[in-house]
């Protein structure tokens, strides 16, 4: 392990050895000749053969040449210390290799360099994690995960490579971002090709991505289906205030809205999203902050006020009442559940598929 461990660090200031052997040639020649003995010894050790013994010595009479004449007592305690030095060096090397890989597999094939966190990886796009808080978990929880998050890189690979057709990932009822309904000067354009964008109600990356998609046209371009998916980090917890509530309440307005010929649509549901992520309060306060402050009994009055503002009856609001706490909702968060976790393999959301590929993170102009 000695040899290992010494080959690390010569490699590791080889780049320093490199600067100044440019003004003194006779330290970058002395360099060169030990690192050309360690990578000997090392390509041995690879090969299963034994290490010569006399560099593996060489580098522990160079540590200890000092202690031998004045405290030849200490030899043998700091020769084992060099050893044990030697193996977490060599061990947390191998770690930082393997983590450096697994990061950049990850980033190639999620989208992001922590597999459970995406919004702690500065490298990917902005996003909102899937899954449970790290923070919860015990040390030896979080290694077992650090090897299991092999599996999840190796397994979105085909994801990474295949080619994503919107239209197969509908859960209906589906909401289209119909631009007319939010601008009458804008619409989307004929047989533009679908995309789904996959959001949370809470998640600030959500609203910024909807935010660029407005402004730079997107929504012009693409049909858009608006799929809300409430963050759920455990069973019946969810991570952001209030997101399945204005989940239900847009699928209860998506449901109201089924069935019905283009002149009788509401478009409730979309414009229910569109004011939560795009407008403020009368205080300035974005809505969607605002709304994740709210008690549960508040958000519900509040929600029912924004359908009045859009149009609607008191009778299509009590419908809609009615509708989020039925078993046709549930059954609509469910499917879309799973359809995000089991069918599109999602970490993060917002997530956007369109142009035949799956898109992570926020969408950017």
């Amino acid at each position: 392990m000695v040899c290992i461990a010494a080959f690390i660090v010569l490699g590791l200031i080889g780049i320093f050895v490199a600067i100044i052997s440019i003004f003194k040639r006779e330290i970058g020649r002395a360099y060169l000749k030990v690192m050309k003995k360690s990578w000997g010894c090392v390509g041995k050790k690879v090969r299963l053969q034994k290490c010569d013994t006399n560099f593996k010595d060489d580098v522990k009479n160079a540590l200890l040449k000092k202690v031998i004449l004045k405290h030849p007592n200490l030899v043998t305690p700091l020769s084992v210390l060099i050893e044990i030095s030697s193996i977490i060096i060599v061990f947390v090397f191998a770690w930082a290799v393997l983590t450096s890989i697994k990061s950049m597999l990850s980033l190639w094939s999620l989208g992001t360099c922590n597999v459970d966190r995406p919004a702690s990886c500065t490298l990917s796009s902005e996003a909102c994690s899937l899954g449970d808080d790290e923070s919860e978990k015990s040390l030896l929880e979080k290694t077992g995960r650090w090897f299991t998050e092999w599996g999840d890189i190796f397994s979105a690979i085909p994801d990474r490579i295949k080619s994503w057709n919107a239209e197969e990932y509908f859960v209906e009822p589906k909401t289209l971002v119909e631009l007319s309904v939010l601008d009458s000067e804008k619409k989307t354009a004929e047989n533009a090709p679908y995309a789904i964008d996959i959001v949370d109600p809470g998640c600030s990356a959500c609203m910024m991505s909807y935010r660029n998609q407005l402004s730079s046209g997107f929504f012009e371009n693409h049909r858009t289906i608006l799929m809300v998916y409430p963050i759920e980090i455990s069973e019946g917890n969810y991570k952001f205030p209030n997101s399945p509530l204005v989940a239900r309440y847009f699928y209860a307005s998506a449901l109201l809205d089924e069935g019905e010929v283009e002149e009788n649509k509401l478009h409730l549901g979309l414009k229910l999203m569109n004011r939560l992520f795009t407008e403020k309060t009368e205080d300035g306060v974005i809505y969607q902050s605002y709304v994740a402050s709210l008690s549960e009994d508040e958000a519900k009055a509040e929600l029912k006020s924004w359908l009045r503002d859009f149009g609607a009856t008191e009778e299509v609001v009590s419908e809609i009442s009615r509708l989020e706490k039925s078993d046709e909702v549930k059954q609509i968060l469910e499917k879309t559940k799973d359809m995000v976790t089991n069918s599109i393999h999602i970490k993060g959301i917002p997530t956007l598929l369109y142009d035949n590929k799956k898109h992570l993170g926020l969408y950017e102009e």
